[in-house]
């Protein structure tokens, strides 16, 4: 078994018509999505006809493509081997954008992926670094759509125009929400052309957000695949058939697209998410449902609150100055009542595991003399993990006390 990066390299040179498209060959195309296109592809509305694979490797910016710095590697590993194979090597983008509005609270990129026998994929990139982004997909538990979805809608009608025939609509995280929200909610011309909707642990939505669109006219089109232990996919997500998918690590982790395990030119299946990871779940959403619009807008106010209070614009730098801000953490969780503020630290702590077991596995790939800084490398982080159990004990004894001078 290997990954996506493996599949490309052992499927890259089978042509689509000797191997149809299939849910991997999605999951690529959604992981591409998160390059950074600025400037290389062009936008809506620009004449600049569509830009082929090699003209992007041969551009100026090509490293600009790697600017989110965590997965630098795997994604050029992808970027690699998609240019590489037949499969993929002759796709053009056009239409790109790539919008984030901190005042409205949106993140918001897609393209337009042109493959060989005319088939076209629109692809909704999901949630990058941003804190921004984050604070978006917290707020897909409100009744109303957010700026994002809004604009997914918009995007895919004007994306429709520039492409012939059928085509597919899918995306990563995020992405995913956006793209079965624009395909319920596009217009009936535009929506009987999506031949399939891909869905890779995007979130879902409030019912009321799904009786709202052509949910039910839709469903029958759309691919969504989970990992085992599926905790974005499957955030109000309660009703609807999925796969899931082994993954080759742990945890909320198994959100990360290249740990989803590939065999034979399919993914890993297994006969259902991890039971502990499916309890958790229903319990979330169960909890999320429970709450009324003001409730909800506190909870997330909250959580947002949390990470801000650390004065970073990425979760990259929140988490690895956790230990450094947890006093101005802590002012922000005070002030909440007790379930909110646990259900904001088990995030928090999920949000760490995350972030700190991808940093750990970005050391173990070194060799030779970098074992000394390997190792020091690993210091670092089991010593920011003691700090961060220290840190959130703290925390909860802050909030005890809380409880009690207010009893």
């Amino acid at each position: 078994m290997g990954t996506i990066l493996d599949y490309l390299k052992e499927y890259g040179d089978y042509s689509l018509e000797e191997k149809p498209f299939c849910d991997v060959d999605s999951l690529v195309i959604s992981q591409l999505s998160y390059l950074k296109f600025d400037g290389i592809v062009p936008g809506p509305g620009e004449s600049r006809a569509p830009v082929r694979l090699p003209e992007i490797a041969a551009h100026p910016d090509y490293d600009h493509l790697y600017a989110d710095e965590r997965y630098r590697k795997d994604n050029t590993a992808l970027f690699t081997g998609i240019l590489s194979g037949r499969r993929f090597r002759d796709m053009c983008l056009w239409n790109y954008v790539n919008h984030i509005e901190p005042e409205q609270e949106s993140q918001f990129s897609a393209v337009v992926c042109g493959l060989s026998g005319g088939l076209s994929y629109v692809v909704f990139r999901g949630t990058d670094e941003n804190i921004v982004g984050w604070k978006e997909d917290l707020n897909l538990a409100f009744s109303e759509p957010v700026p994002g979805q809004r604009r997914s809608v918009s995007y895919l009608e004007q994306a429709a125009r520039t492409i012939e025939g059928d085509f597919y609509v899918g995306g990563h995280s995020k992405g995913g929400n956006f793209a079965v929200y624009a395909a319920m909610c596009c217009g009936q011309e535009v929506r009987r052309r999506i031949a399939r909707i891909y869905d890779h642990d995007g979130p879902g939505f409030r019912p009321e957000v799904r009786e709202q669109g052509a949910y039910r006219e839709i469903e029958g089109r759309i691919h969504k695949t989970v990992p085992r232990s599926s905790l974005v996919g499957m955030l109000l997500y309660t009703e609807g058939d999925y796969r899931v998918v082994e993954s080759k690590t742990i945890g909320i982790a198994q959100h990360n697209p290249y740990t989803w395990l590939v065999k034979e030119g399919d993914f890993r299946m297994v006969d259902e998410i991890r039971p502990g990871r499916k309890f958790v779940d229903q319990t979330l959403n169960e909890w999320i449902l429970s709450l009324d619009q003001a409730q909800m807008h506190i909870f997330v106010d909250t959580l947002y609150g949390v990470v801000q209070a650390s004065e970073t614009d990425n979760l990259i730098d929140f988490t690895a100055h956790w230990f450094r801000n947890m006093q101005k953490i802590g002012r922000a969780i005070s002030g909440v009542d007790g379930e909110t503020a646990k259900v904001v630290m088990q995030i928090m702590r999920a949000l760490f595991e995350m972030v700190s077991l991808h940093a750990k596995e970005q050391t173990q790939g070194k060799r030779g003399d970098r074992k000394s800084k390997r190792r020091s490398r690993k210091n670092r982080w089991e010593i920011q993990r003691e700090k961060f159990e220290e840190g959130m004990e703290q925390l909860e004894c802050h909030l005890k006390l809380q409880g009690s001078d207010k009893k």
